[in-house]
């Protein structure tokens, strides 16, 4: 787990930048800057082009971290990047000429409720298809064990270029659909940049002599596409179909709220990016130890994150949104229900990659495909009763059927869990903590009661963990600057 630590550290530390900088765009700029009805236009278009994402990129960012490793020899490593690179064009190319030829049939779909959504057609399209071949180089540098000027691109680039237009939006300088427009251009740049760093790390030497199994390769790839194209409905489907039910200012209000609740799942999004691969690694050697090791340690040392940045945010929730315009507040119940799946889903650890790097991804995929039609028949029913909080309910419904699936399906076939004896005592201390703190609060300005209600908290849950060694690896960290 040395490595995993470390580089899930530095990859932490780029990316809780990124959040940073996420939530002054999100929680102030966004919210005083810019008209809730335009915001919720641009979050429609981000989460849509996500949506599209996965389908665009067929594959190719799992197909590369999965077979890359079974290759010894640089021939056929050339014919195998060869083959990643060109893959995408096939869906690519003809979502493309369907964007453009039916932009009128496919603006009328996406503005049933919100008119002007039929005016970003393209910019949908061309945001996916960076987005696309944005996460196929990004899985070009991590097969290298490079992910962190990856992730730098992925949490901070693009979250600096919306600082700097909506400051420009701010003094006048630009309009909104100048706004727009050079939004599309920082993902195209991005992926651009991405791109030349992949390249950096492993030139590509096309060759078209595919690999043997490249028909093995092709059948995966098409099927992750169903995986991928799951995981995102689940993360996106509210934002998208609310558009459809509400009026667009909810669409930000939702937003906010979920923006809130994600940075639970920062600490994950960064050990993935490590875990993935050598899960790979794992499985093609078949190594059933380790990987069992890693599943439970990835796990507990999650679960430990994520518990307590749950509480730090719900049990701060009402002083943060004092700290907000009057208009965005009232979100607890989707922080709460979107947080909630964000914790359960840090309790999984690697079970995802462990899946989708098995012999047995096309009967999870099957469960996927089956779990976002739920996803979007709960929100179907919940949206219209509930509106924004029938969307977070409608979410966290969708999660937790699908990863009790997953995690019983890896039991079923690898015999193995996440859960040990040490996930019930970081339960059990995290009750306490939010049961002690729950009624605990100064009578200060919102922001000094969220700092010294925090840092109590951090310490108490702390000073536990290291005081009783809960894991291995948290204790290790710990015991470098800790001395009791």
């Amino acid at each position: 787990m040395g490595i995993v630590l470390k580089q899930s550290l530095n990859n932490t530390i780029v990316t809780y930048i990124g959040f940073a900088i996420g939530a002054a765009n999100t929680l102030f700029l966004y919210t005083n800057f810019m008209q809730p009805s335009n915001y919720g236009l641009i979050q429609v278009i981000l989460s849509v082009s996500s949506v599209l994402m996965p389908i665009l990129a067929f594959g190719v960012p799992n197909s590369l971290v999965k077979f890359y490793s079974s290759f010894k020899d640089q021939k056929n490593q050339d014919s195998f990047l060869t083959l990643m690179l060109i893959l995408p064009l096939f869906l690519i190319i003809p979502v493309a000429v369907v964007s453009y030829a039916a932009n009128d049939m496919l603006g009328n779909l996406l503005s049933r409720q919100n008119d002007v959504v039929r005016e970003y057609v393209w910019h949908i399209f061309l945001v996916g298809m960076a987005m696309s071949y944005f996460e196929v180089f990004y899985a070009w540098a991590r097969i290298q064990m490079k992910s962190m000027f990856g992730n730098f691109m992925k949490e901070i680039f693009c979250r600096v270029g919306q600082t700097v237009l909506l400051l420009l939006l701010y003094f006048k300088l630009i309009d909104i659909s100048f706004f727009i427009n050079a939004l599309v251009g920082f993902y195209i740049a991005r992926t651009l940049i991405m791109k030349l760093y992949s390249y950096s790390l492993r030139s590509p030497k096309l060759d078209f002599h595919f690999p043997n199994n490249w028909r093995n390769i092709v059948k995966y790839s098409a099927l992750i596409i169903l995986g991928g194209s799951t995981a995102i409905v689940l993360m996106e489907v509210d934002k998208v179909m609310l558009n459809n039910f509400l009026e667009l200012e909810n669409v930000a209000f939702y937003a906010v709220a979920g923006f809130i609740a994600s940075t639970i799942a920062v600490p994950s999004k960064a050990m993935h990016q490590i875990t993935y691969p050598l899960t790979a690694n794992y499985l093609n050697s078949r190594d059933i130890p380790a990987l069992t090791q890693l599943y439970q340690k990835s796990s507990l040392t999650l679960f430990i994150v994520s518990g307590i940045l749950f509480l730090l945010i719900l049990l701060n929730l009402n002083e943060l949104y004092e700290l907000l315009p009057n208009k965005y507040a009232g979100g607890f119940m989707i922080v709460f229900w979107v947080g909630l799946a964000k914790v359960y889903d840090a309790l999984l650890g690697n079970n995802n990659a462990i899946l989708f790097n098995s012999d047995y991804y096309r009967s999870i995929l099957f469960f996927g495909v089956l779990l976002a039609v739920l996803a979007i028949l709960f929100n179907l029913w919940l949206i219209p009763n509930y509106g924004i909080n029938g969307a977070a309910i409608a979410s966290f419904s969708a999660f937790f059927i699908y990863n009790s699936l997953k995690l019983g399906y890896v039991k079923a076939k690898f015999q193995m869990q996440p859960f040990t004896h040490e996930t019930i005592k970081v339960l059990l201390l995290l009750i306490i903590i939010a049961v002690i703190f729950s009624t605990f609060s100064f009578a200060f300005h919102p922001l000094v009661n969220i700092v010294l209600k925090s840092i109590l908290m951090i310490a108490l849950y702390v000073g536990v963990l290291y005081r009783f060694k809960i894991s291995e690896d948290v204790y290790a960290f710990l015991n470098k600057y800790l001395k009791f």
